[in-house]
């Protein structure tokens, strides 16, 4: 078996990003076509563009603010001329903000940021494409989440309550969606290894809390996504699957 996208359109919100170009480029090597999304780093989706074309697949920069009605619609119509309608949308982008701190420190905008960038991001995404989905009685409809938000550690309250959130509105549009064959899944990283940080020293407090004793790679998150994307995830919906080397273990 292989994981087969050809012929499947996908739209990676926050395509230019760290996670989000391994991304598009392995969504691109299973064969499908990639809109890559951008909101400021338009040079930054481009050169994701560029790699997947030079790889011999089709991909398209589209930007905007994903956290916006209007900038979603024109987003949406995008893809749609670009590329077609698509059957995979991933919601990857979010606001980063800095520094984390307590929760009677975090400034009132970190909190709106997050809320927008997770908890509109979604329903925006899901109100521009999930109609289509509809009617094809097929789609995949995944959103990037973290570890942080089951492990809700001192400073992260404004990122947590973010995801948090979104997980409530997407494990909802599972059950919404799927009578119509649609899947909806969450993937939530650990703090994994991208171009940013590839080849700084191992972070030792880290590393040696994880059951695998190492830390995971943006191709590790990009696989997980790939998977879910494909037939072989099929049966799974409504799921909120840790990339992290067992550093958090959900328990029902």
């Amino acid at each position: 078996m292989k994981l087969d996208l050809v012929g499947r359109i996908a739209l990676v919100t926050g395509g230019s990003g760290d996670l989000g170009r391994v991304m598009c480029r392995t969504l691109a090597a299973c064969g499908a076509q990639v809109a890559v999304h951008y909101h400021s780093r338009a040079a930054e989706a481009e050169r994701v563009v560029a790699d997947i074309r030079a790889a011999g697949g089709t991909a398209i920069a589209v930007g905007g603010d994903v956290g916006d009605e209007d900038a979603v619609a024109h987003l949406a119509e995008a893809v749609r001329s670009g590329l077609g309608e698509p059957q995979i949308v991933i919601a990857n982008a979010v606001i980063q903000y800095t520094p984390w701190t307590s929760v009677l420190e975090q400034p009132l905008a970190d909190y709106d940021g997050q809320y927008r960038s997770c908890v509109r991001q979604a329903v925006l995404l899901a109100k521009a494409f999930a109609p289509a989905m509809q009617r094809a009685k097929a789609g995949r409809f995944i959103a990037l989440s973290t570890e942080c938000a089951a492990q809700c550690t001192a400073g992260q309250s404004a990122y947590v309550a973010g995801k948090r959130g979104m997980d409530g509105v997407l494990r909802v549009l599972a059950r919404e969606l799927g009578p119509d064959g649609i899947t909806v899944n969450q993937v939530a990283p650990g703090y994994m290894l991208s171009d940013r940080n590839r080849d700084t020293p191992p972070l030792g407090w880290y590393e040696e809390r994880v059951p695998l004793r190492r830390r995971g790679t943006d191709q590790d998150v990009a696989n997980a996504v790939a998977f879910l994307a494909s037939d072989l995830a099929s049966y799974i919906t409504g799921t909120w699957l840790p990339v992290s080397g067992g550093n958090v273990m959900p328990v029902f």
